[in-house]
């Protein structure tokens, strides 16, 4: 269990490099969409390009952050029975749920942007926009994204195990969101 904890902690360490990389797209989005908006009507001229980037920038932010999210355990779920539940049962409902849904979900997804991914690259598609960008970098972020958070869901279930077993201390305390 020591191997896989270690594991599971090193998949975390990635998340969380990766999510300071998608902290800092919303960062730079956001200087961008000011230099767009500036640019456009302080001199009447403007590119496709920015706003492209943007959403390339977009695309990293919530694929390569969504991770993180997981890991903080701050990812969306619904509220009308996990908060309710007491002791270990929202570890065992956390476990069917990544087991049973996010594995499946994101293992399919994974492989069927990879294709979409190297098809974009090989070609070389650009944006049919005048003065677009190449496609492939936003691409990327398809299967970037989706191999990231299938470690992380993995992470998660070798924690939650070790928990169960008592090789390891989580905080399973969970507090509905103000709305």
């Amino acid at each position: 269990m020591n191997g896989l904890l270690k594991l599971a902690l090193g998949v975390d360490w990635i998340s969380e490099k990766f999510g300071v990389l998608a902290s800092w797209t919303v960062l730079f989005a956001a200087l961008i969409s000011a230099a767009n908006a500036f640019i456009r009507y302080g001199f009447n001229w403007s590119s496709n390009s920015f706003t492209e980037i943007q959403w390339y920038l977009f695309a990293y932010m919530v694929m390569v952050g969504a991770p993180i999210v997981l890991k903080l355990n701050e990812h969306v779920r619904v509220d009308l029975i996990y908060g309710k539940l007491k002791g270990n049962r929202p570890v065992y409902v956390d476990l069917f749920g990544l087991l049973f849904f996010l594995l499946p979900v994101i293992s399919m997804l994974a492989y069927l942007s990879w294709p979409y991914f190297l098809n974009t690259f090989n070609s070389g598609e650009m944006s049919q926009n005048a003065g677009g960008l190449i496609r492939w970098p936003a691409v990327l972020a398809l299967p970037l994204g989706f191999a990231l958070m299938w470690f992380q869901g993995w992470s998660e279930i070798i924690k939650r195990v070790a928990y169960l077993t008592g090789h390891y201390q989580m905080d399973t305390h969970y507090e509905k969101p103000l709305q």
